[in-house]
């Protein structure tokens, strides 16, 4: 699927074949990790149901350079601490590629123990744009096929000071590397747009109760709300405004892309908006896994399809590379193109994605869509 001419093709085919007569294992190894428990557990089970259809699809073709593919997950819980004993587990377990990992705050200090022990890692949903940026090989191994969070913040940012001109717009965040970045982001556009943030503070991840800030947000007259955060803060805080007679437009990030979302909030959640890149499901080439994952009974939204993607692109570069080592993957990956479900793409020099940026989506009816 990447584009390379046919004689090049025809010597990694040479290449690859030479490297498995002298292999002596007959699997690979590869891995997905995210919070697969805890209160975004949601998106850990997104991450594990793209991974083992596209472990499952490739499989089925003939696997990556003739051999299966095996696939581990790991939990994180969106821990950085965690996240980097997870990574360290998977080194020693011999994984030579990693989707993931979800939370920004997680993918950045795991990317320093794969790129000291020559793992590759493509995040399918770290938009934090240190991930990339300051990853810790310059020359590659480090790559997400999501958008970054000044993009998405450019985005939301530019919307508020439109939408919201001369009106009170407050910011949130909860203290995350993600969170916090989105934020900033996000009102750094709306100050550069001519927007003067009506106030600017942090929440605590995991609590219960915001009445506190609510009622400081009413007493303020906030107009629109925008938090740097995850659904399960981000459905708390509408609910409570509801509760108290605030009609406070909610808007957030990619981090609201599940069902989850609606079963916080019911009909509070009604009219709340989103950034996330454009729907997935609508490209032509991911109507076939689509489907088949919607007829088992298992969701498509949010990161399913990007992990698949983050996994067909890697077992496309093993191939071209006519290897799964380190330094031939980074080539590949480096000045390869790639056919994925998500559409064709490409990684620049930090290692972000040349897919489309974003656009928002609305939540109605217990569900969200992309609005005009």
């Amino acid at each position: 699927m990447s584009k390379f001419t046919v004689a090049t093709v025809a010597g990694l085919a040479l290449t690859a074949a030479t490297a498995l007569s002298s292999t002596a294992f007959a699997e690979i190894k590869i891995a997905t990790a995210g919070p697969m428990t805890g209160q975004y557990a949601a998106f850990g089970e997104q991450m594990t149901i793209g991974a083992e259809a596209a472990v499952a699809d490739i499989n089925a073709a003939g696997g990556v350079l003739g051999q299966q593919l095996v696939l581990e997950i790991g939990d994180d819980a969106c821990d950085p601490k965690q996240a980097v004993s997870v990574a360290n587990q998977f080194v020693g377990d011999g994984v030579v590629f990693v989707a993931g990992h979800f939370c920004s705050g997680s993918s950045i200090p795991a990317s320093s123990v794969y790129a000291e022990e020559s793992v590759i890692q493509i995040s399918p949903a770290s938009t934090n744009p240190k991930f990339t940026d300051e990853r810790p090989n310059p020359d590659g191994g480090t790559y997400r096929v999501c958008g970054r969070d000044d993009q998405q913040g450019e985005v939301a940012g530019n919307y508020l000071a439109t939408s919201f001109e001369g009106k009170k717009v407050a910011f949130l965040h909860d203290k995350t590397a993600y969170g916090k970045g989105l934020a900033d982001a996000t009102m750094g556009s709306y100050e550069a747009a001519g927007g003067e943030p009506a106030l600017y503070e942090a929440i605590t991840a995991g609590e219960k109760d915001y009445s506190a800030i609510v009622t400081k947000l009413k007493d303020l007259g906030a107009d629109a709300l925008y938090l740097g955060g995850y659904h399960t803060e981000a459905g708390l805080l509408v609910r409570q405004m509801r509760d108290q007679g605030m009609s406070t437009q909610m808007i957030s990030g990619d981090a609201l892309v599940t069902d989850e979302y609606w079963a916080i909030t019911g009909d509070a959640g009604e009219g709340t908006l989103m950034t996330f890149s454009p729907n997935p499901e609508k490209n032509p080439a991911a109507a076939e896994v689509v489907k088949k994952l919607k007829d088992a009974g298992k969701t498509t939204e949010g990161y399913v399809l990007y992990t698949y993607a983050a996994i067909q692109a890697w077992a496309t570069a093993a191939e071209a590379a006519g290897s799964v080592d380190y330094d031939p993957m980074v080539a590949a990956l480096n000045e390869g193109d790639f056919s994925t479900i998500l559409g064709d793409l490409a990684f620049d020099d930090k290692g972000d994605v040349s897919l489309p940026g974003y656009v928002f989506y609305e939540w109605k009816n217990g569900g969200y869509a992309e609005t005009e």
